[in-house]
């Protein structure tokens, strides 16, 4: 598959979104943490790294980087898994109040 100049500098721009979504994450961590005076990681965090990872994600395949896509495919999976479990125990804490 033959990709113009113009197609992939849209590609490196999309690389370039999913880095900064996912660095982020970081920014909105660390921000917390200090409001709070200790580690917080906030739901925010979460979101972010969901959006990130899927940006790169799909720039991995855009890229054909297996390494990139193994990678960053299985992050999705654990942020996902991360914001089951805080949903989870957010219901069974309203539902126990």
């Amino acid at each position: 598959m033959d990709f113009t100049l113009d197609e992939a500098m849209v590609w490196i721009a999309i690389g370039f979104l999913g880095q900064a979504l996912f660095s982020a994450r970081f920014i909105v961590q660390w921000l917390h943490s200090e409001k709070a005076r200790k580690s917080v990681v906030p739901l925010s965090f979460w979101y972010f790294s969901i959006a990130g990872g899927a940006v790169l994600t799909a720039y991995a395949i855009y890229r054909k980087d297996p390494v990139f896509i193994f990678g960053q495919g299985l992050g999705l999976l654990i942020y996902v898994r991360n914001l089951m479990l805080i949903h989870r125990n957010r219901e069974r804490e309203q539902a126990g109040e």
